[in-house]
């Protein structure tokens, strides 16, 4: 080691650094460039989220109509003639449950499922679900299925 290699610690030398707000000889002195009065001039200041200078925030602007219900439960919906396109792709036998439906993709592990009555049904299946229609109940029933509601 020799004076050629010879370097000021990691950190610990500060190139091109403002020293704001140490005094008027420094030439950032005095407003310490913050401007003349304002909250922003001000120690201590932070921005709140949506201020607009005093103008009405736009969230406020805004009309809201409706009401919503915090204690709705949604169910994803499967049609009939989706499960009857499944039997004849050979994907589904004789059951239909959760686990069937989560493995074809056609709901969500978490999601409370529903059987719509929109196609025909020809195939005698059993299934499971938390909720069915009175028409999906009934063409069920007609092609010789069983519903089970969980």
């Amino acid at each position: 080691m020799d004076l050629s290699n010879l370097k000021p610690a990691e950190g610990s030398v500060r190139a091109n650094c403002k020293r704001i707000g140490r005094g008027q000889g420094s030439g950032k002195g005095g407003t310490a460039t913050r401007g003349h009065k304002g909250a922003k001039s001000r120690s201590g200041y932070s921005r709140k989220i949506g201020f607009e200078g005093g103008q009405m925030p736009l969230q406020r602007r805004v009309p809201k109509f409706g009401f919503t219900n915090i204690n709705r439960k949604e169910f994803a919906g499967v049609n009939l003639d989706t499960l009857q396109g499944l039997v004849d792709a050979g994907k589904i036998t004789d059951t239909v449950d959760l686990d069937v439906l989560i493995a074809n993709r056609l709901v969500g592990k978490n999601d409370l499922v529903k059987i719509l009555g929109r196609g025909e049904l020809k195939a005698k299946l059993t299934i499971t679900a938390h909720k069915f229609t009175a028409t999906a109940k009934a063409a069920v029933e007609n092609a010789g299925g069983a519903v089970v509601t969980l």
